[in-house]
C-alpha cells in the first residue's frame, strides 16, 4: 500500500481504536444500548465533527503550503456526496468512523512528476511535520473551543464532594453480593479508612480493598437514612492476588455548574476544564499501558463510544459538551503516540531522518512498518466493533 494512502486511510484505523483505548475504561457495563434516534444522531455528529476537524487540519496545512492533495473525504464506505474541485475531489461518505486526505505521491496515475517539489514527500522536514501534526492541533483547538462554549452556555461542572462513595452495579455471585451490599448504598468507612469527601475517594477505597485480600473488613454503609456495619472479606484476584469484592464505585458528589459572567472568566473556566480533561485522558492512557492485563477488557471502539454519547445526550444534554471535548482530546493524544500508521509514527520517521542529517530510511522499510501497523490497527478496530456490537442490549443474547 502506498505511503500516501496509509497517511490517509489511517484515519479510519485510529478512529476505530484510539477513541476507546483511553475513554473506554468503565464505559461498558453489563450491556448498553442505542435507544433514541435523536441522541444517536447527536453522538454521530460529535464523532463526525471530531474526525472531520482532524482531517481538515491535515488538509489545510497541506494546501496552504502548496502541497498537492488529490482527495479529501469525511467518512468511509459508499459516497453520499462528491464534488470535483480544480485539483481535489471532496466527498462525504456513509460511515462517520474516519476520513482521509489522499496525497498523489505514489499514485501510478498521478499527473505529477516524481521530483515535483510540491509533492508531500519532496517537501522539507518542517513542512511535512506541520502537515502531520495539524490534525492533532485541530482537535486540541476544537476541544478548547468546546470548553469555552460550555463555559458561556450551560456552564462548567463543579462537583461538590460529600463523605463516602456510592455503590454502582453489584456483580452477581461475588463477595459484595453475598454480603448484601446494594446498588445505591453509600460506603462511609472501609476498615480503618474513613472515606473523606475528596476527588480521590474512589481510588482510596479501591486501594484499601486491593491491599486486604483474605482479611475481613468492617464496612460502614449508609442506606435509606440508616447506617449499617457489614463485614466483608475481599477475595484474592486469580490474576495478581489483590483483593476484589465485585462492585463499581462512583464519587458521592453533587454536580453544580458554573457559567462565566464575562469572556475573561469563560477563558479561565475553559482552560481549567481543558487541562482537567487532558489529565483524565493521560491518566487513562498511563493506566492502560502500565496495567494492560486488567484494563484491556475495558477498551471500547466506536460503537461503544456512540452508545456512551447517545446516553449522555439522552440523560444530560449539557454533558454532551464534555463528551465532545473529551473525544477530541482523546483522539489527539492517541494519534500523536509513536505507533506505526498513526501521526506519531510518521513523526518518528521524520525525527530519524533529521538525526541522520536529512538522510531517509529505506523507503521499503518505512512502507513495511507503516503497512504492518495499519493492518494491526484495523484488525484491533474491527475486533472492537464486533465486541461492542455483541454488548448492545438484546443483540448479544440473540447471537448466543
Amino acid at each position: 500500500m502506498p505511503a500516501s494512502w496509509l497517511s490517509g486511510w489511517k484515519g479510519m484505523g485510529s478512529m476505530l481504536l484510539s477513541l476507546g483505548a483511553v475513554t473506554g475504561g468503565g464505559l461498558m457495563g453489563s450491556g448498553f444500548d442505542l435507544k433514541g434516534p435523536e441522541s444517536v444522531l447527536e453522538a454521530v455528529a460529535v464523532l463526525g465533527l471530531t474526525v472531520g476537524i482532524h482531517e481538515l487540519g491535515h488538509f489545510l496545512a497541506a494546501v496552504t503550503r502548496g502541497i498537492h492533495v488529490t482527495k479529501f473525504s469525511i467518512g468511509f464506505g459508499p459516497t453520499l456526496l462528491k464534488w470535483q474541485g480544480k485539483e481535489v475531489e471532496y466527498s462525504l461518505r456513509l460511515l462517520p468512523l474516519g476520513g482521509f486526505v489522499a496525497f498523489p505521491d505514489d499514485d501510478p496515475e498521478s499527473p505529477y512528476e516524481a521530483d515535483d517539489p510540491n509533492l508531500l514527500r519532496n517537501r522539507p522536514i518542517g513542512d511535512r511535520t506541520a502537515v502531520i501534526t495539524a490534525g492533532v492541533l485541530a482537535n486540541m483547538v476544537l476541544a478548547f473551543a468546546i470548553c469555552v462554549t460550555q463555559a458561556t452556555t450551560v456552564g462548567i461542572p463543579e462537583p461538590v464532594y460529600r463523605p463516602g462513595v456510592r455503590l454502582g452495579e453489584i456483580k452477581a455471585a461475588t463477595v459484595a453480593a453475598e454480603a448484601g451490599l446494594r446498588q445505591g448504598d453509600v460506603l462511609l468507612r472501609v476498615g480503618d479508612l474513613e472515606v473523606a469527601p475528596a476527588p480521590s475517594s474512589v481510588q482510596d477505597v479501591v486501594a484499601q480493598i486491593r491491599d486486604n485480600p483474605g482479611r475481613e473488613l468492617q464496612l460502614t454503609v449508609q442506606r435509606a437514612g440508616e447506617q449499617l456495619v457489614i463485614p466483608i472479606t475481599p477475595a484474592p484476584s486469580p490474576k495478581d492476588g489483590t483483593g476484589r469484592i465485585g462492585i463499581q464505585l462512583a464519587s458521592n458528589a453533587e454536580i453544580l455548574r458554573k457559567t462565566a459572567a464575562n469572556p475573561a472568566e469563560a477563558v479561565v473556566l475553559a482552560t481549567q476544564e481543558y487541562f482537567k480533561l487532558t489529565g483524565t485522558v493521560l491518566k487513562g492512557l498511563y493506566q492502560f499501558i502500565t496495567n494492560f492485563s486488567e484494563t484491556v477488557e475495558n477498551v471500547s471502539g466506536p460503537v461503544a463510544i456512540l452508545a456512551v454519547g447517545a446516553e449522555v445526550a439522552r440523560s444530560n444534554a449539557a454533558g454532551l459538551y464534555q463528551f465532545a471535548a473529551l473525544v477530541n482530546i482523546n483522539l489527539a493524544i492517541v494519534n500523536i503516540l509513536p505507533l506505526p500508521a498513526l501521526d506519531g509514527g510518521y513523526l518518528v520517521f521524520i525525527a530519524i531522518e533529521a538525526l541522520r542529517g536529512g538522510k531517509r530510511l529505506d523507503e521499503g522499510v518505512e512502507r513495511a512498518v507503516q503497512a504492518g501497523g495499519f493492518l494491526l490497527l484495523m484488525t484491533a478496530g474491527v475486533s472492537l466493533i464486533v465486541k461492542d456490537t455483541l454488548n448492545l442490549t438484546g443483540l448479544g443474547s440473540m447471537l448466543q
